[in-house]
């Protein structure tokens, strides 16, 4: 069975991301910013998103305000412009059409994902999606990888997770999970998916079929 991230390794979501995030400055009557510049913390949830639109961390009390904001701002454009990655149709299709299993596991919240993954029609094709609050802790630990594959009735030596963090793959590990960095993420300058440990790297989609996943 394929794990996927969500942000960053199944659906391009940096667009409806950042198009939230300059909503928000605008409200705080400050200029729009590139999606260039937001597009690498998309994959880092609220904390890189308000890191990167306001210079703010969750130890600042201004934080929880902020944050709660910006969720209802992005509540309200999540569906906007989410698209799949290059190729991702067709490796989705393969799977269904060779019954490899495959679902998503995120950090995102509940009430953000299954929106999502139905206005891209995939909620009910995907055999178990699990976000950030479906278990007591969120990735970097295995908890949510885990329930997926309670979910899905498989065993977690039989899985492969893929996604674009650091955390994706020290939480696929500590499944016990093959893993794969998908680098055409929302990978950083500073990242370093070569020190990760993952199993293997894949430049877009597709190369997951060059990998033993059968």
């Amino acid at each position: 069975m394929i794990l996927f991230d969500l942000d960053g390794t199944l659906v391009d979501t940096a667009h409806d991301l950042a198009y939230a995030l300059n909503l928000q400055r605008e409200r705080h009557g400050m200029p729009a910013l590139d999606l260039a510049l937001i597009r690498p913390y998309a994959s880092h949830g609220s904390t890189g998103l308000l890191h990167i639109g306001f210079a703010i961390s969750p130890e600042s009390a201004a934080f929880a305000p902020m944050r709660e904001e910006y969720l209802a701002l992005y509540d309200e454009v999540l569906t906007r412009q989410p698209l799949l990655f290059d190729g991702m149709a067709s490796l989705l299709k393969h799977f269904d059409d060779n019954a490899i299993g495959w679902g998503v596991v995120t950090n995102k919240p509940r009430r953000f994902t299954q929106p999502l993954m139905q206005s891209i029609g995939l909620l009910e094709r995907a055999a178990c999606v699990v976000s950030g609050d479906d278990a007591a802790r969120p990735k970097p630990y295995p908890d949510t990888l885990l329930l997926a594959c309670a979910q899905a009735n498989v065993n977690p030596q039989d899985c492969w997770y893929v996604g674009d963090a650091a955390r994706d793959i020290e939480a696929g590990k500590a499944a016990g999970m093959r893993t794969a960095v998908a680098l055409y993420g929302y990978l950083d300058v500073s990242d370093k998916p070569d020190e990760w440990g993952a199993d293997a790297h894949i430049l877009q989609p597709l190369d997951l079929l060059n990998l033993d996943i059968h």
